[in-house]
């Protein structure tokens, strides 16, 4: 009887992990689709030299990084996943998630600066917390580039 009352909280916690994390997942979605059109005026471009143009008068290094966890119930799948193989499914939600928000915390910092254009952009992406298993825990994305423009 014991392990049945116990298989039970387990489903029932798993159930709530599963609830909260599809709740926070969506409402940072949200936050991100809402700030992309906010910032869609502010071009991004991975090529390493911008072309020869005179607005092109002021210059600064500008960036954003986030960090991003898993939840408990994204953990449990992907521990579930390694032992069939396969793609991780949770892990590529956390990292687009990841992406994207660092991006449009580079493109506000552009525009806190006066910048309309960040050249040679780059992204490096760390994992943190690894837990036992050597599972990701969180994830940093760090964005950085080069914003040209009249400047302030």
């Amino acid at each position: 009887m014991a392990a049945f009352s116990d298989l039970f909280i387990f489903i029932i916690l798993l159930g709530l992990g599963y609830g909260f994390g599809q709740w926070a997942e969506r409402r940072h979605y949200r936050s991100i689709h809402t700030r992309e059109k906010e910032l869609a005026g502010i071009l991004v471009f991975a090529e390493r030299l911008p072309p020869p143009d005179p607005k092109f008068k002021h210059s600064s290094l500008v960036g954003g990084s986030v960090v991003i966890s898993i939840d408990y119930f994204k953990r449990f799948v992907s521990l579930l996943r390694s032992f069939i193989g396969g793609r991780v499914s949770s892990y590529e939600s956390l990292l687009d998630r990841a992406r994207r928000e660092a991006l449009l915390r580079m493109k506000a910092d552009a525009q806190a600066k006066g910048f309309q254009n960040i050249f040679n952009v780059k992204f490096e992406t760390a994992s943190i917390s690894k837990g036992k298993g050597k599972q990701i825990g969180s994830i940093e994305v760090y964005v950085y580039g080069t914003a040209l423009g009249p400047g302030n």
